[in-house]
């Protein structure tokens, strides 16, 4: 196990700068950005010659590894919501925008096999978040998993041409969004191999889902992990429950909190261990959101606290007059 950085941490800064700041401080990976217009690097451009090549070299001259591409901005066009909640993204018709998702999700697993990375982080998106209740429309939901089947396998089956996987990573507004949602979604593409899950305890915690039950239950699915973590407010949940989230991120008066690892509720040793027992061995890439501190706070804060949870190595066993196994 080791502990990774997100560049788009510091999104202003050229990734060289990112790269050396990281290695300094005791990172060991780097998540990079690949969604259109991210300010560090050109997907279309490092496609060119040999610059992907070039690009890895130089992010390992460092001493770390690139553990993952993130593609969380443009991925959500593949399932929406479209018009206006993703112009930001990409202003279109709703087809335009598809065919922009869909594109840039393409060339993200296109980028991952040349810079040999096994794994580009994702959104599902959902046409109607809405829709998870069965009121109005009982039939919402069946027609957001079939949009599911008809957008995404298409994408999964040119990943695994690529030797790469999509990691969906669960959250609000998604059509994988829980447990019960990510296995759903993982039967309904006949558990397509390149099928993966970055598993981000922050957006799962708040909602009540048991984050270890969520492990066991996904498996070796889960193929990269976010470290964020998020406080539950306890003197605030009486006023709007799990759900209150049409706040201000910085509110003094929300439910929740996303905080660097630490410094919420999620218990990192349980869900460390239970990971490792499921079989993961890979990066927690550390994802500054917490807006009650800095980045500088956070970047020394959470390598100082999440190094030494890692587990390099299971148990040897015994093999003892007391204990043999």
């Amino acid at each position: 196990m080791k502990v990774g950085f997100c560049a788009v941490n510091y999104s202003e800064s050229p990734l060289a700068e990112v790269a050396a700041l990281a290695a300094s401080k005791g990172y060991e990976a780097l998540e990079l950005p690949a969604y259109t217009g991210n300010g560090q690097l050109d997907a279309e451009e490092l496609l060119k010659g040999n610059r992907a090549a070039a690009l890895r070299k130089s992010i390992e001259d460092t001493g770390l590894f690139i553990s993952a591409l993130s593609n969380h901005a443009d991925s959500p066009l593949v399932l929406g919501p479209h018009g206006k909640d993703l112009a930001s993204v990409f202003d279109g018709t709703k087809e335009e925008q598809i065919a922009f998702g869909t594109e840039s999700m393409l060339r993200s697993a296109r980028l991952a096999n040349a810079l040999e990375v096994p794994v580009v982080v994702a959104f599902s998106g959902v046409g109607n978040f809405g829709r998870f209740n069965d009121w109005p429309y009982p039939g919402g939901w069946a027609d957001e998993e079939a949009a599911f089947v008809e957008r995404w396998v298409p994408v999964l089956d040119a990943y695994r041409q690529y030797g790469v996987k999509v990691a969906f990573e669960p959250h609000p507004n998604n059509i994988i969004y829980d447990l019960n949602t990510t296995l759903r979604c993982l039967a309904l593409c006949g558990g397509h191999p390149s099928f993966a899950i970055n598993f981000d305890p922050a957006n799962l915690l708040f909602t009540g889902i048991d984050l270890c039950r969520y492990i066991d239950e996904v498996g070796d699915r889960i193929v990269r992990v976010h470290a964020k973590d998020c406080e539950l407010v306890g003197h605030n949940m009486d006023r709007g429950g799990y759900w209150m989230l049409q706040r201000d991120w910085g509110g003094l008066d929300r439910s929740f909190r996303f905080r660097i690892p630490g410094w919420g509720s999620v218990d990192w040793k349980r869900i460390i261990t239970e990971l490792f027992l499921v079989g993961y061995d890979g990066v927690f890439s550390y994802e500054h959101e917490d807006v009650t501190m800095s980045r500088a706070d956070g970047v020394d804060k959470t390598i100082a606290f999440l190094k030494p949870l890692m587990i390099h190595a299971p148990y040897e066993g015994r093999n003892d007059k007391l204990f043999q196994r």
